[in-house]
């Protein structure tokens, strides 16, 4: 198991950082969580909405959205005072997404298993604690769970989430799951206990499952990647309506599949 940091020092995965270096800069900080308050769907917000979804004051809000708007990534509405994303934060987002390999050598095998399942195939990143998508591929011939890229969903009871924290070093998972359980309190107990099952899980079979735990009726199958060098670690699922998905089929057929096809996608970047 890997031995590194996958979160900034004196950077809680959770909300406000904590400050201990001198060489953090706060105002930067609280300026990227106005940045992060905005989520796929959302269309406009005010400085109250931004104020509720950051924990900062509204005085505070209003000088960064103020900064933020003439440097271009957010715009402002007379007509509605409220601000939307700006194109700059979009091209942001695509170099981000171009410098990854991956994407590209995964996306054909991951829209083989689409179409062999007939539900949706995800990869995601951490940010925070929830998982970000980089890349989805969808059948063509079903309705099923449609998350697109940069759509978020909790690390905690999710498929692709529990796999990524059973790749983590054992200090990086405990400082993670410090913070998922200071968020969740009443459901932590329930929580840890599939956490911990996932862990298991990745180690013995190779794949963590999510039964209804994230949304009542949606299943999942996740698989930790692990890159080498310092990229950051990375995981894979298989997911969708629980009518299409019952244990049996995650745990014999695509849960198999899965780990297969993240070990080829592992060996075509070692080529790449």
């Amino acid at each position: 198991m890997r031995k590194r940091q996958e979160t900034a020092p004196g950077v809680p995965p959770g909300g406000e950082p904590e400050v201990r270096d001198r060489q953090f800069v706060v105002a930067l900080a609280r300026g990227f969580d106005v940045l992060r308050a905005f989520q796929p769907g959302d269309g406009a917000l005010g400085n109250q909405e931004i104020a509720v979804r950051t924990d900062l004051p509204k005085p505070t809000v209003s000088r960064l959205t103020y900064t933020l708007c003439n440097l271009g990534y957010l715009t402002y509405s007379q007509n509605t005072g409220k601000y939307t994303l700006g194109t700059p934060v979009l091209s942001l987002g695509f170099a981000c997404l171009a410098g990854m390999d991956i994407r590209q050598v995964a996306r054909p095998l991951m829209e083989d298993l689409a179409e062999y399942s007939g539900v949706s195939v995800g990869l995601g990143g951490r940010d925070r604690l929830s998982m970000v998508y980089l890349e989805s591929c969808r059948p063509n011939t079903a309705v099923t769970l449609r998350l697109d890229v940069g759509s978020r969903i909790p690390v905690a009871t999710t498929a692709m989430g529990r796999a990524f924290l059973a790749a983590l070093p054992d200090g990086e998972r405990g400082y993670l799951m410090e913070h998922i359980r200071e968020r969740e309190r009443d459901r932590w107990p329930k929580i840890l206990d599939g956490i911990e099952k996932a862990i298991d899980d990745v180690r013995t079979r190779g794949f963590s499952l999510s039964m209804g735990e994230w949304t009542p009726d949606i299943r999942a199958v996740g698989v930790p990647y692990l890159p080498r060098g310092d990229s950051p670690i990375l995981s894979f699922n298989c997911g969708g309506p629980a009518y299409l998905l019952d244990r049996r089929r995650l745990e014999e057929d695509l849960g198999p599949r899965l780990v297969e096809m993240v070990q080829k996608v592992g060996d075509s970047i070692a080529r790449y």
